[in-house]
C-alpha cells in the first residue's frame, strides 16, 4: 500500500465523515484546515522565507537550533523555559500515520489470530467429537461383547442350576429307591420265615423257596450298589456347586462391568456426573488383557460344560445300568417268585386274573368307545357350518336379478356339495348308532365280568396263604426307581 492510499484509508477509517466536515468547515471560515496525516510536501525540505528562525515570541529566552531541514537532518526546535517544541509538523503527521497504520496492522493481525483461533477451535472440537464418537462406538461394542458372554454365562448357569436340581432329584430317587429296597428286603425275609414254619410234608425246598433265596441275595447286591451311587452323586454335586459359584462370581463381575460400560456409553458432555479424574489414565498392574479375559470366560464355560457332562453321565448311569437295570432285575426276580408261588394256587386264581385282565381291556374299550361317540357327535355338529354355508350361498344366488339368475357350474357345484354333506352326515349318524349299540354291549359285558370277579375273589379268600398276602405289598417299579 502506498503512502497516499494509507493516508486516505487512515482518514476514512479513523475519522470518517466527521473529519471531512471539520476540514470543510475550517476552509469555509478562512482558517487553515488541520491535516494530521502526512502530505506529499512533507517529503521535500520545507523552505521558509527567512532561513534563520528567530525566537518564538519576545518571551523566549532560549536559543534557536531548529532549521528548515529539521525533518531531514534530525535537528530539533527551540527548547526554552516556557515551552517544549521538539518536532516539526511533518514529523507530527508522520507519527500520527505510524500510529494509525500500526493500529491497523495490529487489527489485521488480531483478525488473523481470530480466524486461525476459530478454525483451530472448530477443528479441535470436530476432532474431539469424532474421537468421542469413535470411543463411544468402541465402548458400545465392548458392552455388547460383555453382554454376549454374560448371556452365555447366564445360559450355562441356568443349565448348571437345572443340572444340580436334576442331580439332586436323582439323589432323592436313590434314597427313595433304597427305602423301597428295604421294603423288598423285609418282604423276602418275611416270606422265608413264614415258609420255614410249614408243616411236613409241605416243608420242602421247592422252586418258590429257591427263588426267594435268590431274591434275598439280589437285594443285598442292589443295596450296596445304591450306597456307592449315592456317594458318587454327593461328590459330583460338590463339583457342580463349586462350578456354579465360579460362574456366579464371573457373571456378577460381568454384570457390574456391563453396567459401567453402559453408563460410559450413555455419557455426554452435558451429563451431570462427569468430573475431572486425576490419574484415570493409569494402567493398574491387576488389569487383564483382552486375550486373558477371553481365555478366562472360555475356560469357565468349558469347565462348566465338562462338569455338567460328567453330571449328565452320572445321571444317565443312574437311570440306566443302576436303577433301571436293578429295578428290572428285581421285578424279574419278583415275578419269578410270584410265578412260583402262583403255581400252588388253584385254577380259580388263574381264572380271576384272566377275568380282571379282561375287565381292564373292557374298561379301556368302553373309554375308547365313549371318546369315539363324543368325536362322532362333534363331527356331526361340525358339519352344520359347511351345510349352512352351502345352503346360504344357494339361497343368495336365487336372489340374482332376471337373466343373472343363471344355472351355471357354481350352482351345480353348490347343489352337489349340499347333497354330499347330507350323505356324509347320514353316514356319520349311522356310525354313531353303531357305536352307541357297541357301548351298551360293553356295559353289559363289564357288569358280567365284575360279577364273576367278585364271585372268584370270595372263593379265593380261603385259598390264599400269608405269603401271597405279604407279597401283595411288593413295591412297584416306579417306587423301586425312586419316584414318589
Amino acid at each position: 500500500m502506498s503512502q497516499e492510499e494509507c493516508i486516505c484509508e487512515g482518514q476514512t477509517k479513523v475519522f470518517g465523515d466527521h473529519a471531512e466536515e471539520a476540514m470543510g468547515s475550517g476552509e469555509h471560515q478562512g482558517v487553515r484546515a488541520v491535516k494530521f496525516l502526512p502530505e506529499a510536501q512533507d517529503l521535500l525540505p520545507q523552505m521558509q522565507e527567512n532561513e534563520q528562525m528567530g525566537p518564538i515570541g519576545p518571551w523566549a529566552s532560549g536559543r534557536v537550533d531548529w532549521g528548515p531541514l529539521a525533518g531531514l537532518t534530525g535537528t530539533r526546535p527551540v527548547v526554552d523555559n516556557y515551552s517544549i517544541t521538539r518536532f516539526s509538523e511533518g514529523e507530527w503527521r508522520k507519527h500520527n500515520h505510524e500510529v494509525l497504520c500500526g493500529a491497523s496492522e495490529d487489527q489485521r493481525r488480531a483478525n488473523v489470530v481470530e480466524l486461525n483461533s476459530r478454525e483451530a477451535m472448530e477443528t479441535i472440537a470436530a476432532a474431539a467429537d469424532k474421537k468421542q464418537h469413535n470411543n463411544t462406538l468402541l465402548l458400545g461394542q465392548r458392552a455388547a461383547e460383555i453382554h454376549r458372554w454374560k448371556t452365555e454365562l447366564e445360559r450355562a448357569l441356568e443349565e448348571m442350576i437345572l443340572e444340580i436340581d436334576m442331580l439332586e432329584e436323582q439323589r432323592r430317587r436313590a434314597r427313595q429307591a433304597k427305602t423301597a429296597l428295604g421294603i423288598v428286603k423285609n418282604i423276602t425275609r418275611e416270606c422265608l420265615g413264614r415258609r420255614a414254619k410249614r408243616i411236613e410234608p409241605d416243608l420242602v425246598r421247592d422252586e418258590a423257596e429257591e427263588e426267594l433265596i435268590k431274591e434275598a441275595a439280589l437285594v443285598k447286591e442292589v443295596e450296596d450298589l445304591i450306597d456307592r451311587t449315592i456317594v458318587q452323586i454327593e461328590e459330583q454335586q460338590e463339583r457342580n456347586k463349586a462350578t456354579k459359584a465360579r460362574m456366579e462370581d464371573d457373571w456378577s463381575d460381568k454384570k457390574q462391568s456391563y453396567d459401567i460400560e453402559a453408563i460410559n456409553t450413555n455419557l455426554t458432555i452435558k451429563s451431570p456426573i462427569i468430573l475431572f479424574k486425576p490419574g484415570a489414565t493409569r494402567f493398574p498392574d491387576s488389569q487383564s488383557t483382552p486375550a486373558g479375559w477371553m481365555d478366562n470366560v472360555q475356560d469357565i464355560l468349558q469347565t462348566a460344560q465338562e462338569v455338567r457332562g460328567q453330571s449328565c453321565e452320572l445321571r444317565a448311569l443312574l437311570d440306566g445300568p443302576i436303577l433301571s437295570d436293578c429295578v428290572k432285575d428285581l421285578r424279574e426276580q419278583a415275578d419269578r417268585v410270584d410265578r412260583a408261588l402262583a403255581r400252588r394256587v388253584a385254577e380259580t386264581d388263574l381264572c380271576r386274573q384272566a377275568l380282571e385282565n379282561e375287565l381292564l381291556v373292557v374298561v379301556r374299550r368302553i373309554a375308547d368307545t365313549e371318546k369315539l361317540i363324543g368325536e362322532l357327535k362333534a363331527t356331526i355338529r361340525a358339519m352344520d357350518a359347511p351345510m349352512k354355508k352351502a345352503q346360504t350361498r344357494l339361497d343368495n344366488r336365487l336372489h340374482r336379478p332376471r337373466i343373472e339368475n343363471c344355472r351355471d357350474k357354481s350352482q351345480f357345484g353348490l347343489v352337489d356339495e349340499v347333497k354330499t354333506l347330507a350323505e356324509q352326515v347320514s353316514s356319520l349318524q349311522a356310525r354313531l348308532k353303531e357305536a352307541e349299540e357297541a357301548l351298551v354291549r360293553l356295559y353289559t359285558a363289564r357288569g358280567q365280568l365284575e360279577r364273576e370277579i367278585q364271585i372268584k375273589r370270595n372263593s379265593l379268600y380261603i385259598d390264599k396263604d400269608r405269603c401271597q398276602a405279604t407279597r401283595s405289598h411288593y413295591p412297584s417299579s416306579s417306587a423301586l426307581a425312586g419316584h414318589a
